[in-house]
């Protein structure tokens, strides 16, 4: 007997982090809770997004959300990068996106 019933809608549609990306991401988020920065993370995925979210608390706002993005007319991948009262900034790979993110960090130390 099938647990899933045949006309379930698949996942596979949806824009995804892959395992080295997400290790990158909570690589970098594991320094920001020893520091006490953050508190919480959460992850939503939609067709045309995945988003990791930075929380300094459980009820807040987020304080930092990455996004990895398709851009349908140019059908490429690029990565967003918002932080709470700053201005948002692409990337065309998470590496520097990261790169771009920690220097943020240094700046407000």
């Amino acid at each position: 007997m099938s647990l899933v019933s045949p006309g379930k809608q698949s996942n596979n549609h949806k824009l995804y982090f892959s395992k080295s990306e997400i290790s990158k991401i909570l690589n970098f988020y594991a320094i920001g809770v020893s520091k006490g920065e953050w508190k919480d993370y959460a992850l939503d995925f939609n067709s045309n997004e995945a988003i990791f979210c930075f929380y300094k608390h459980a009820w807040a706002t987020p304080d930092c959300k990455l996004s990895k993005l398709k851009v349908k007319r140019e059908k490429r991948i690029i990565f967003k990068l918002s932080i709470t009262n700053k201005k948002n900034s692409k990337y065309d790979n998470l590496d520097s996106l990261i790169v771009s993110l920690k220097r943020h960090q240094i700046t407000l130390i």
